[in-house]
């Protein structure tokens, strides 16, 4: 999450295109489209269905939160401000650890690509379901990320710059433009083209089970929030920015989806391969086959790219926490160039030890999908106390100047805040039952091994925050104290005085 942005002094203003576009390559990635291509054209009402309760939602709530509470924190000063610290560091660990738990399986996606690269599809597919080649280019991928982010962000900017660009926003438009020109062409669909089939078959529990990771799709739009201040007129432009991203988020998602659905038999959709079996068809189909290398080894470039991104984000807002008092001295150690050196180390080391599960569980596609259903888990109970957060001081610091506020008063809060909640609530619950369509081993196996971790992660910043210690605070720090600190009262006791909570100053 950014914590750092340019005045707007600096930066100027920002039209509504440009945040539009902003939004759109924060959260779109390609990885996820075969999951959701097992659904055909019932994929549209998912991608639709998460966008109102959730992407929107996300989005809203943290354009208000940004610029009533825009100190340094993000989502920790946010929880911090309704809650108390002890449960804004669990939402703060719950981000950073939903990232540790995230990257063995983006990388996966990567060392898929790279698979791809050989002559022969037949021989690709067999090595990218090899667990030992994909834990070794996880590995290889992840340490060397690490050490890219080591070298502070001038070093891994272009990187992730480039990338996204070669990685991401290139590939999509390709998948998309083959995957249409192949039905307009004449090429025979796999799936059946008929609107009735928009809507899914709720009689069938299994077809909502793997939707409920939808939601992480559209994760990442709350990081451009802090934007909303450089935004002219933000009560009434940054809502239609919001709602050209979420447009052209869904345009990307939808239609990518169905353009692996087209060529993909459902029988054979696979969660790992079949985003570039897709490309070595459609390439095939329309006489180029020398490209699926080539978006191949892209596509492995743009996954390196988000994962330098995102290995230094979650980690500088840790490492703000912590110097804060909240984690202990070792994990404020940061280099020369200011990055969490511990902190990344500490990181590496635990996706390092989750990858390791692509040896211990039956197939590659199982470890894939226990960890993006845990990373789901995970970052749903930060978006479920970031709601909640929200709803909470509109009543505890009504008069808390926002120059965002989400319209309607305290009933479109409850309803904007409260769909999130519910939409979180709904896909945290789902998260929790095997997928029918994949073979995960033991079904009693896997939501053990969910229940046990999740349990694991929530307990951990519970401890760490009760044996905290005054000398944990680096006197140096620049995070301000909560509203309720400066006013001398509790978190969680509404403040009902007609004086503006920022007019007392913050220490």
């Amino acid at each position: 999450m950014a914590s750092n942005a340019k005045p707007a002094a600096q930066a100027g203003k920002i039209g509504i295109l440009t945040l539009a576009i902003m939004n759109v390559v924060a959260v779109v990635s390609l990885r996820g489209l075969p999951a959701e291509a097992e659904y055909g054209l019932s994929s549209i009402f998912y991608y639709l269905f998460a966008a109102v309760v959730f992407l929107i939602p996300v989005s809203l709530v943290a354009a208000e939160l940004a610029t009533g509470w825009p100190e340094k924190g993000g989502v920790f000063r946010w929880v911090g401000e309704a809650f108390g610290p002890r449960v804004a560091f669990l939402a703060m660990f719950m981000l950073w650890i939903e990232v540790t738990v995230w990257f063995p399986t983006g990388l996966t996606f990567g060392a898929v690509s790279l698979a791809f690269i050989g002559p022969n599809q037949h021989w690709d597919q067999a090595l990218s379901a090899n667990n030992m080649f994909v834990l070794a280019i996880v590995l290889g991928i992840y340490w060397l990320a690490t050490f890219i982010a080591f070298r502070g962000v001038e070093s891994f900017a272009k990187v992730s710059k480039w990338g996204g660009i070669i990685g991401t926003i290139i590939p999509a438009v390709i998948l998309i433009v083959l995957g249409f020109a192949y039905l307009f062409g004449g090429g025979a669909p796999q799936i059946q083209l008929s609107w009735h089939d928009v809507l899914p078959d709720f009689t069938n529990f299994n077809n909502v089970v793997l939707a409920a990771g939808i939601f992480l799709f559209y994760a990442g739009m709350e990081m451009n929030a802090i934007h909303v201040k450089e935004v002219d007129n933000p009560s009434r432009n940054y809502p239609i920015a919001i709602l050209l991203a979420a447009l052209g988020t869904v345009a990307i998602f939808v239609l990518g989806t169905l353009a692996i659905a087209f060529i993909i038999p459902h029988s054979a959709i696979n969660l790992t391969q079949s985003l570039l079996v897709a490309y070595g068809d459609m390439f095939r189909w329309a006489g180029l086959g020398w490209l699926a290398p080539v978006v191949a080894v892209a596509l492995a470039v743009g996954v390196l790219a988000g994962v330098v991104t995102w290995v230094a984000g979650p980690s500088s807002g840790l490492l703000t926490v912590a110097k804060a008092g909240y984690l202990p001295r070792f994990w404020q150690k940061t280099n020369k160039h200011g990055m969490a050196t511990h902190i990344l180390l500490v990181q590496a080391i635990l996706v390092s030890a989750l990858s390791i599960m692509f040896v211990v569980l039956p197939s590659v596609q199982a470890a894939y999908q226990i960890l993006s259903q845990l990373t789901v888990i995970l970052y749903l109970i930060m978006y479920l106390l970031m709601f909640a957060a929200a709803i909470y001081l509109r009543y505890s610091q009504p008069n808390r100047p926002r120059p965002y506020r989400i319209p309607g008063g305290d009933a479109g809060m409850w309803l904007i805040g409260g769909l999130g909640f519910l939409g979180s609530l709904l896909a945290f619950v789902l998260s929790f039952i095997p997928p029918g369509q994949i073979s995960v081993g033991s079904p009693a196996t896997y939501v053990e091994i969910l229940i046990g971790l999740t349990v694991l992660f929530v307990i951990m910043p519970f401890v760490i925050y009760a044996l905290r210690k005054p000398h944990w605070r680096d006197p140096d720090t620049d995070f301000a104290s909560f509203t309720w600190e400066s006013e001398g009262v509790h978190p969680g006791v509404p403040n009902m005085s007609k004086t503006p909570a920022s007019a007392v100053k913050a220490k």
